[in-house]
Parts: structure tokens; sequence; C-alpha cells
């Protein structure tokens, strides 16, 4: 048995969370979303500038399966990929509109088949990064930096049934927006700026790859120049 504890940050307690009640348009569809960082679970739980709660649960894993797209076997990409076919993306320019199609296409993951799924958590700065990259305005190699230098940190998701019955609730404790909220919004100011810093120091763009680039040499996950930058 493989234990462990979770947090979910909400303006409510939730003592019974039920997949019926999630959003199709989030991150990565209909789910449960929490966090092993209690911290973090407080920041999210403040995010509109109000009180809210910490609910604590523990998750028997044992034989669920478990999507990992931050363990290193899967690539920015597939997070991009998997982003493009649940939030909404504002696509200005016709580069966009077939990026979304071949990065949906060939680097999705189909994830149907999966309990649990972990990776980074696309909240506003996030967001922008990926659209930047399909937008074909920030290069992958930026594009990996700023997911890795931001800190947003990760998330947990319950996405079958099987999941849900395996998660318990054990209590929730209030959270004040006086402390935590200004945390949410230096959390995310910081993510920013990251993400500008990054746009004003990468000048050169020959060594590097834009989703243009990706369309027109229809590049692969296994890519070796791909996966040269995002080595790095």
């Amino acid at each position: 048995m493989h234990m462990f504890t979770l947090f979910h940050g909400s303006e409510q307690i939730v003592e019974k969370p039920d997949l019926s009640f999630g959003n199709d348009h989030n991150d990565y569809g209909r789910g449960f979303y929490c966090t092993k960082m209690e911290e973090m679970a407080k920041e999210w739980a403040c995010k509109n500038g109000m009180d809210g709660f910490v609910n604590r649960y523990t998750m028997d894993e044992e034989g669920l399966k478990t999507l990992h797209l931050s363990d290193g076997t899967h690539t920015v990409l597939n997070w991009i990929a998997i982003l493009l076919k649940h939030r909404t993306f504002s696509l200005s320019s016709p580069i966009a509109v077939d990026a979304r199609e071949y990065l949906i296409s060939h680097y999705a993951i189909d994830t149907s088949g999966y309990d649990l799924i972990t990776g980074y958590r696309a909240n506003d700065s996030y967001f922008r990064y990926a659209e930047s990259f399909v937008e074909n305005t920030l290069p992958l190699r930026s594009l990996n930096k700023v997911l890795q230098l931001g800190k947003l940190g990760l998330q947990t998701v319950l996405i079958s049934p099987k999941a849900f019955d395996r998660i318990t609730f054990l209590d929730a404790a209030p959270v004040e927006k006086e402390i935590y909220y200004p945390k949410f919004v230096a959390r995310d100011n910081q993510a920013r700026q990251t993400y500008r810093d990054e746009i004003a120091k990468s000048r050169s763009y020959r060594d590097d790859i834009f989703v243009l680039d990706i369309l027109r040499e229809e590049m692969k996950n296994d890519d070796p120049r791909i996966q040269r930058i995002l080595l790095e």
C-alpha cells in the first residue's frame, strides 16, 4: 500500500471530492486538482483575495496508474499538447491554429487509461508561456527554462472514478487571505518576471527551435534536435 498526503486549496471545505463537479476545460480536463505541498495549497485557497480552507486528504495509490509529466520521461511539449486539448487558447494567427492541431496530433498523451496525473499547474503565467510558444514568439529553450524557474508548483489530479474511491478526507483548516493572498501574488509576479527576463536575454535564435520549425520540419517527440535543447 502506497499512501501519501494531498492538499486542496479552496474557498470551501470539500469533504467528498466528486468527479462530476470537475471542469472539462481545466489543465488536464475534468478532475480534482490537488498538491502535495501544503503551503502551495494555502496560496491557491486565497487566489481570489478571499479567505479559504486547506483540505487535507490521504491517498492510496496502490494499483493506480499515474502519468508523471515532470519525471523526465515526457517533455514540455507533451504538457502543452495536453493543455491545448483542454484549455481555451486565443489563437490569433494561422501558425498558431496549425501548431495547435500538430502538437495535439503528435505530442498529446492519451490520458484515458490513467487514474492520476502529476504535472505543472498552468495558472495565468504558465498559460501565457504556452500561448507565446504556440504563437511562435517564444522559442523552445526559453519555454523550457521559464517553466523550470517559475516555481508555480506541481499539481496532482484525480481523473478516474477509481482514484476518487482511494482518497479520504482528513480535515480542513482555515486560511487567512491577509497572509496567503500576498504570497500567491508574489509567486505569480516572480514567474512573470522570469518570463520577461528570459525574453529579454534570448537575443540569438539561430540555435533554438520555434513552433514554426517544428511544423516545417515535422518534428516528432523523439527528434534529437528537440531532445538536445530540452536536456541542456
